[in-house]
């Protein structure tokens, strides 16, 4: 038996033959659609390398089985910048010194995009720390982390890209 899926994809139609239901997103992005920025850390849900926007939520894939997503959007790291240009939030990473080994770099990134696009961001610091505390990151960057989300939300619009000046 298999089992037939339509994602749109960082803005792609994607249809996808599963032999096994247990395929988990996370998988899928991976291995059969060669979208590799997510990353499979903890693959428990624990560490949020793996974080993907599913109809503009937050979900760590590797949690999420594929086949219950027929007909979802999803946005992978891989599919934030536009013609070139990097998504705010990728911006404010790089200006802050928010990564050192990048491991959870995408997964960070796609948290803090979600949490923006929540209204969740807003100007205080323990408010992103606590709403960033799925996202580990194990070489302690979290300073440069919490500074590049409360710049990206204070520059990004309402379309999720920067400010008009």
């Amino acid at each position: 038996m298999s089992w037939s899926i339509t994602l749109t994809v960082n803005g792609e139609t994607r249809r996808v033959e599963l032999d096994d239901p247990r395929v988990t997103l996370l998988d899928l992005l991976r291995e059969r659609l060669d979208l590799t920025g997510s990353k499979k850390g903890c693959d428990r849900g624990q560490c949020g390398a793996c974080t993907v926007l599913l109809d503009g939520r937050r979900v760590n894939s590797c949690l999420s089985l594929a086949v219950s997503h027929d007909g979802a959007e999803v946005v992978t790291i891989e599919g934030l910048a536009r013609e070139g240009v990097l998504h705010p939030v990728q911006a404010a990473f790089i200006e802050h010194d928010a990564f050192q080994c990048g491991y959870c770099t995408p997964g960070q990134i796609m948290s803090a995009v979600g949490l923006i696009g929540e209204g969740q961001a807003g100007e205080d610091p323990e408010r992103v720390r606590e709403c960033m505390s799925g996202n580990l990151c194990r070489c302690g960057a979290y300073q440069g982390i919490t500074e590049a989300v409360l710049d990206a939300a204070r520059r990004m619009g309402a379309d999720g890209w920067e400010k008009a000046a």
